[in-house]
């Protein structure tokens, strides 16, 4: 059976980053670019006109300037994204804002299609070097954390375990993307992890959660 190939928007402040990631895609058999943007340009009109699968983000160097941005079109947005990152220091950021998947901006052309192919299709694709391994419960960190999670903390948590999205955990519990960032948050801070999958291990260690 012959494969779809996967529609790919590029979102890129840098018009030379623009032009390299779609070189990089031009001759992967499995993904074809529809169109490219940069992050201060209207997206969801780019959204429309190019009617993309994924979206592949580059964040560039300062990547924490464009947080905001890329917030917002996790929200409004029904392509999810694959993040381009220069470093792993806001990874966890930028996964807490929507992100679908991570990737170093030196990926290979192969790496970034078969990232957007997972993507497109519902999974969560985390470059290694971009996700450093959680650390170790110290001995004098109890079994539960300092402050109990709500039900719905839980239910999201549950969710995270399960490699699920933030528009899949909203459609799944009925409400907004805004909240379940919230309750993200929350969960973070009561077990005072970096990231979803540090935040997944830590409860599952404190039996919180089985997988």
């Amino acid at each position: 059976m012959v494969q779809t190939p996967v529609r790919i928007m590029i979102v890129a402040d840098d018009p030379l980053a623009r032009a390299g990631i779609g070189s990089l895609l031009g001759d992967q058999p499995l993904a074809t670019v529809t169109g490219a943007a940069a992050s201060d340009d209207d997206l969801a009109a780019a959204s429309l006109a190019f009617a993309p699968d994924v979206a592949i983000w580059d964040l560039g160097w300062n990547a924490g300037a464009r947080i905001d941005a890329l917030s917002r079109f996790c929200d409004e947005q029904e392509a999810p994204v694959v993040a381009l990152l220069a470093h792993a220091g806001t990874a966890s950021e930028v996964l807490a804002a929507g992100a679908a998947g991570i990737l170093p901006r030196s990926a290979a052309g192969a790496q970034v299609a078969a990232a957007a192919l997972a993507a497109a299709s519902g999974l969560h694709v985390t470059d290694p070097a971009l996700s450093p391994p959680a650390p170790p419960l110290p001995p004098s960190e109890g079994i539960a954390p300092i402050e109990p999670l709500s039900n719905r903390e839980r239910e999201v948590l549950a969710g995270l375990a399960e490699g699920m999205s933030n528009k899949q955990l909203a459609r799944s519990l009925g409400i907004s993307e805004h909240t379940v960032k919230f309750h993200i948050n929350a969960i973070l801070g009561k077990l005072g992890a970096q990231s979803r999958t540090e935040a997944v291990v830590r409860a599952t260690r404190a039996g919180l959660i089985l997988l």
